[in-house]
């Protein structure tokens, strides 16, 4: 079995056209050096099996549309719904409602196997997935039957609702108002960078039912279609340019009361437990970046020439990859401890997942960044893939909790255990 695969691109264009239409191979064989970065080590025949799988759709699926996703900002329907037949459109979402039943940590090696073919498609799956798990987790049995099935075969797509003009990381402070009117809640406030806002079905919305502060925050799940629900303009940005971002618009919008997950007030804890997983699958998706990139600037340094010889014999730059490939071996094993622990619930959870948000969304963003600066003139240049994982992993430092509020979070479990 081809277990460590990886994307060797070196450009996209012209230069390596066969090269960059079969972008995954047996990285083990091919090169020892790579070995050591393998991401298949550690991981169960079964985990092996479905990782193999997700790197084989991100190269034959994924790989060699990337840059056109990117340039022409098409949202990939189809491409995301094959990802749906095997198993990837709820992925830790339980069987009974057409999910996939898989571990945090076999999530996170599916995430880290996709992002190496497309990161920008693949945050947005992850997103897609931690929506389907909240209404699978919080929901009823009606609200689990009527969502979950086309969710998880990516018939319909989800989006979540947290952030608003003047709330980003002060979640507990937004102001969009639900107030109760027989059956229905009457929604009114606008949410922000709204990752698939406009091209989705499902919106997962935070919403004020009650007073001041997290008690007062509720969960619904809001269709497209509802009167009242719009959209604003789809944002122009510097990388997550398959996916679309728009603000969300509620302006008297009707929403039925069978649509709120959990009971009044529970909004904010149902957030945040979403974003603990939300969390990890973000800070995979930085993994495959950074993974591809190592291997991008490995390549690069074995065919670029400067001063008589390939870059390759170069001992700064021999010590640059060597630093790259163990910031990565680091930063997975902080994934796959943090995925364990909130897969099995330990008090110390919360903490790790913020550790490794912080750590991995930092430290892979640095390896790619570094790719780029091997690559020197070439780097910057839209026909070389490196650019694209570099600003494509950039806002994985800001979403999903910016890694200030990382940092928070960790040193208060820190005091409050003291």
């Amino acid at each position: 079995m081809a277990a460590a695969r990886a994307l060797v691109g070196v450009r996209l264009g012209s230069y390596s056209i066969g090269r960059s239409r079969s972008l995954i191979f047996n990285s083990v064989q091919r090169r020892g050096i790579a070995a050591c970065i393998d991401p298949s080590i550690g991981l169960t025949d079964e985990q092996k099996e479905f990782q193999k799988v997700a790197f084989d759709f991100a190269a034959n699926e994924m790989a060699p549309h990337m840059a056109e996703w990117d340039q022409k900002e098409i949202f990939p329907v189809e491409a995301m719904r094959k990802a749906a037949q095997l198993g990837f459109g709820g992925i830790y979402v339980n069987p009974d409602v057409g999910g996939s039943g898989l571990s945090r940590l076999d999530t996170s090696v599916i995430f880290e196997a996709l992002s190496t073919g497309c990161v920008s498609t693949t945050a947005y799956i992850s997103i897609h997935n931690m929506c389907a798990w909240m209404i699978d987790t919080f929901g009823n049995d009606d609200q689990r039957e009527k969502f979950c099935p086309d969710l998880c075969s990516m018939q319909k797509f989800a989006s979540y609702c947290l952030t608003e003009p003047g709330s980003g990381s002060d979640a507990a402070s937004l102001l969009t108002s639900a107030k109760l009117q027989g059956d229905h809640y009457i929604m009114n406030g606008t949410k922000a960078f709204i990752s698939g806002g406009g091209d989705t079905d499902v919106y997962v919305v935070m919403c004020r039912t009650g007073g001041k502060g997290p008690k007062g925050i509720s969960c619904l799940v809001v269709e497209k279609g509802t009167p009242g629900l719009s959209f604003g303009k789809k944002e122009k940005k510097v990388g997550w340019n398959s996916q679309p971002t728009r603000a969300v618009i509620f302006e008297d919008c009707a929403v039925p009361v069978t649509n709120r997950l959990g009971a009044e007030g529970e909004g904010f804890n149902i957030a945040m437990k979403g974003l603990n997983g939300g969390r990890i699958n973000i800070a995979s998706c930085s993994l495959g970046a950074a993974h591809a990139s190592v291997l991008l600037a490995r390549d690069h340094m074995c065919v670029r020439k400067q001063f008589g010889e390939t870059l390759s014999n170069s001992q700064f730059l021999q010590f640059k990859l060597a630093e790259m490939a163990t910031k990565l071996v680091a930063s997975r094993l902080l994934v796959r401890q943090a995925a364990a622990a909130l897969q099995e619930g330990r008090p110390e959870a919360v903490s790790l997942c913020s550790m490794a948000k912080l750590f991995v969304t930092d430290e892979c963003f640095s390896i790619c960044n570094q790719a780029l600066q091997i690559h020197g003139g070439y780097g910057y240049l839209k026909d070389y893939a490196v650019q694209q994982y570099v600003r494509d992993i950039r806002v994985h430092q800001i979403l999903e909790g910016t890694n200030e509020v990382m940092r928070m979070i960790i040193a208060r479990s820190l005091l409050t255990e003291s």
